[in-house]
């Protein structure tokens, strides 16, 4: 397939068959080099759209961006009539699938949209659409086209509350959403036929499904029992060579990131630190003694100076606790440790332990704005963080001990509660 294939010789866009009752009717974005802020698009994307034909009627799933909805329209014109659309299916809310989603509906009102359970409140406020009517709909359910049937699959987070998958069970094609997508924009459309593309394949789960390792494990309970010849995700190629190649890495991506040392009874604490006189490394250091007393912690530590970001992102990943030590410089925490905080979004931390020391020399701002952004990130921050003046005394690096103990009693569920009395309360 070539450039010329997608365009009929009249030089509009024409859709590309993937069988004979179903047709991509996407649009190429070749041109664009960021997504959504934060990911980095060398190849630029797709936005993919599929029409499929029943005896009773055709079914859309998904849209495209809206500044490329002539595109899509084009060629979703070249396989379909309008009146004869019966079903829309949105597997996902974000702007660049519901981009063309107004106009459709206009033009096709006959047809019924199809959403999950989950989409009905963002339908609203993204489409701003106060008399749009649909259908939500959950694993198992299904909507016929008369010899062809979908079927939805109730997948949530990946990456978005509201996304789903549809199957369409005659031609054994799944229609993923953004699982197993990716931004690379190939006008030969399949995988057997593109170019390269198995950086931007891990590239994508790194960024968007690897924060929702758990929901994936879950969408992929549901989709390995299905007979799959093919993934027709919304972004990147369509994957029709080996589909099942796929769905195994994702499998694998999903588990841990590093073979385990750690025996199921253990926990582990990972303290991470950097020291600019060598007052918080002292501190760090007796936290950690303190936590060594504790039976089955295994208690780590690290110098952010003398460590690249990426590979500690991995640690975390599979950690139990994590202990953060900072200076604080011109009333700040410093700039390694927001480093390694603002790289903790492409993982899944919530509920882990979380807890921050460390030295100033004026007012100490740096512990506390760690605390909150480790709530912010949704961490445990159960016993408050430790701070000290300039160089540590005697008396203080065994507070630092003390807090590195409870810590790791915390982690075992060995720390005693404190009890409150009413009266301190007066």
């Amino acid at each position: 397939m070539n450039e010329a294939e997608l365009i009929d010789k009249q030089g509009c866009p024409k859709a590309v068959e993937l069988s004979e009752s179903v047709h991509w009717i996407g649009a190429l974005d070749p041109n664009l080099r960021t997504f959504d802020i934060i990911l980095k698009t060398a190849n630029g994307t797709t936005y993919n759209a599929y029409a499929i034909r029943g005896s009773e009627g055709v079914a859309v799933v998904d849209t495209v961006k809206e500044g490329f909805a002539d595109d899509f329209f084009a060629r979703l014109e070249s396989v379909a009539d309008y009146d004869e659309i019966k079903v829309i299916v949105l597997n996902h809310l974000e702007p660049d699938h519901t981009g063309a989603l107004p106009e459709l509906m206009r033009r096709a009102p006959g047809a019924r949209l199809f959403i999950s359970q989950k989409a009905q409140a963002m339908l609203k406020a993204l489409l701003k659409q106060d008399q749009m009517s649909y259908t939500p709909v959950l694993t198992g359910d299904r909507v016929s086209l008369g010899d062809r049937t979908l079927e939805f699959l109730h997948t949530p987070y990946l990456h978005w509350p509201d996304t789903q998958c549809t199957y369409l069970s005659e031609e054994r094609m799944l229609f993923s959403g953004d699982v197993f997508g990716c931004h690379f924009c190939d006008n030969r459309l399949f995988n057997d036929r593109a170019g390269d593309f198995r950086f931007s394949f891990e590239y994508y789960y790194a960024h968007i499904m690897r924060p929702f390792k758990d929901y994936v494990v879950r969408a992929l309970d549901l989709i390995e029992p299905l007979p799959i010849s093919v993934i027709a995700p919304t972004h990147g190629p369509i994957l029709r060579d080996r589909p099942e190649r796929y769905i195994r890495r994702y499998r694998q991506l999903s588990g841990p990131s590093l073979e385990s040392e750690i025996s199921p009874e253990q926990k582990t604490l990972l303290i991470f630190y950097i020291s600019s006189y060598g007052n918080t490394q002292r501190m760090a250091e007796a936290v950690y003694s303190g936590a060594m007393q504790v039976q089955d912690v295994r208690v780590s530590l690290y110098d952010l100076e003398g460590g690249e970001i990426e590979p500690f992102v991995d640690l975390i990943e599979e950690a139990d606790g994590l202990v953060f030590g900072t200076p604080t410089i011109n009333g700040d925490a410093v700039k390694p440790v927001w480093d390694l905080l603002s790289s903790l979004t492409v993982i899944n931390i919530k509920t882990k332990l979380g807890g921050v020391f460390g030295s100033y020399g004026w007012t100490g701002e740096g512990v506390p704005l760690v605390e909150d952004r480790l709530r912010g990130l949704k961490m445990r921050v159960p016993i408050p963080g430790l701070r000290v003046k300039l160089i540590p005394t005697d008396e203080e690096l065994e507070a630092c001990r003390e807090f590195g103990l409870q810590l790791a009693q915390e982690l075992m569920g060995l720390r005693a509660r404190k009890v409150i009395d009413m009266a301190d309360l007066v």
